[in-house]
């Protein structure tokens, strides 16, 4: 069960901008610890391109990122503009030279600020998880005697020593799409899940051994796969190999990016189910990326649905299956097929064109709550026809 206390992730007004494209436009979310959470939409709106923003794979064109209550990103090409526009604005004569000081002396602080929270994330991490440290181990100590005084000395010395050099984008792993061109033909199993251990400075051939091996037992294989190389498995058993890799490093947050789209059905259910159990057993929070929406209603706890890189819907897994409110997402949920000759024979297809579903000419949309938890990009008219909707 996840914790809705409790903000994991949390994506503010998020914008990903290309030359021509606008792959991500003003999406914002929140992600609670132990949530599942689905992102759908058809292939390109842009739910890649949000997993690989939060991951840092790309540099934000604006909004903010923030994991476990630290900015880990921020775009600052928004105020770069800004302050580009200002100087035109003054040679135009649209402002005076106080003004264009004013808005470029705003825009500077703001991506000073900006700057100095990316570059000191991880030093604001380790100092929070030093602190908790002290404050888990000091009383102990403090209170035990003899051999188990020393005993926890050691293991907080070692705790200590690894909250001090603990990297927060390591709490962060992906599973990608693609099992075949996600693994390196040239590496063995081992090299592969232990390639992250071995960055973060471990050297210990029997610890990394240890682990890799407990890691593929995880993930349904044996340790005699740790000797062999991807081409030698299957697609399901490659995809298992990556998801090793990415629990390798204990993280809090994995970005699975359509993981089971480029396996067969049957092993797609076995993914799915494996994911399910390591979320249990470990802990995890999952951001689920896919088109599938029978799949995602399976496995998450709440939808988010993307069209043309805005967020349309968002909700509980029930609610937006119950009560689906933007057209899009009944286009969506009408393309489902199930396995029943009768159903399929009245099943009507929903087909969603923008242009005649919306009149935004002179009232705008926004991402509005229109019900507890339930929320929709919609204007005045179409906030006040949902709400009736839902009654």
């Amino acid at each position: 069960m996840h914790n809705e206390n409790e903000v994991l992730l949390k994506v503010e007004h998020l914008c990903q901008y290309f030359k021509s494209n606008k792959a991500v436009d003003d999406v914002s979310f929140e992600i609670m610890k132990g949530e599942a959470f689905g992102l759908v939409g058809e292939s390109g709106c842009g739910k890649t391109t949000t997993g690989r923003s939060i991951i840092k794979l790309y540099n934000i064109t604006s909004g903010d990122i923030y994991f476990k209550g630290i900015r880990i990103g921020a775009g600052i090409r928004s105020y770069q503009l800004a302050i580009n526009q200002a100087n035109e604005d003054l040679k135009a004569g649209k402002i005076d030279r106080a003004q264009r000081d004013a808005i470029v002396a705003e825009n500077n602080k703001k991506i000073a600020e900006a700057k100095y929270d990316q570059n000191n994330c991880d030093k604001e991490y380790s100092k929070k998880l030093v602190a908790e440290c002290k404050e888990k181990y000091l009383p102990l100590i403090a209170a035990a005697n003899g051999a188990e005084k020393d005993a926890l000395k050691l293991e907080y010395k070692n705790e200590l020593h690894k909250a001090k050099h603990t990297r927060l984008v390591t709490q962060i792993q992906m599973i990608f799409q693609d099992p075949i061109a996600s693994l390196d033909p040239r590496m063995t199993v081992r090299e592969i899940i232990s390639e992250g251990l071995q960055i973060q400075g471990e050297r210990d051939r029997k610890v990394i051994d240890k682990k890799v091996y407990e890691m593929l037992e995880l993930v349904g294989l044996v340790p005699e796969h740790a000797s062999r190389y991807p081409h030698e498995f299957s697609g399901g058993q490659r995809q298992r190999i990556g998801v090793a890799r990415s629990i390798v490093m204990e993280p809090s947050l994995i970005i699975a990016d359509e993981p089971v789209s480029a396996l067969d059905v049957s092993i797609q259910a076995q993914v799915i189910n494996l994911l399910n159990d390591l979320r249990q057993k470990l802990g995890l929070t999952i951001l689920f990326i896919a088109h599938d929406l029978s799949v995602v209603k399976y496995f998450s706890d709440r939808i988010g649905v993307m069209y043309f890189g805005k967020m349309v819907e968002l909700a509980s897994s029930d609610e937006l299956f119950r009560n689906p409110l933007h057209p899009y997402t009944r286009a969506l949920l009408s393309a489902i097929p199930l396995p029943d000759p009768h159903y399929e024979k009245q099943r009507k297809r929903i087909r969603y064109n923008p242009l005649e579903e919306h009149d935004y000419t002179v009232d705008k949309p926004s991402f509005r709550e229109v019900a507890p938890g339930h929320f929709v990009q919609c204007n005045d008219a179409e906030f006040a026809k949902y709400q009736e909707m839902i009654k």
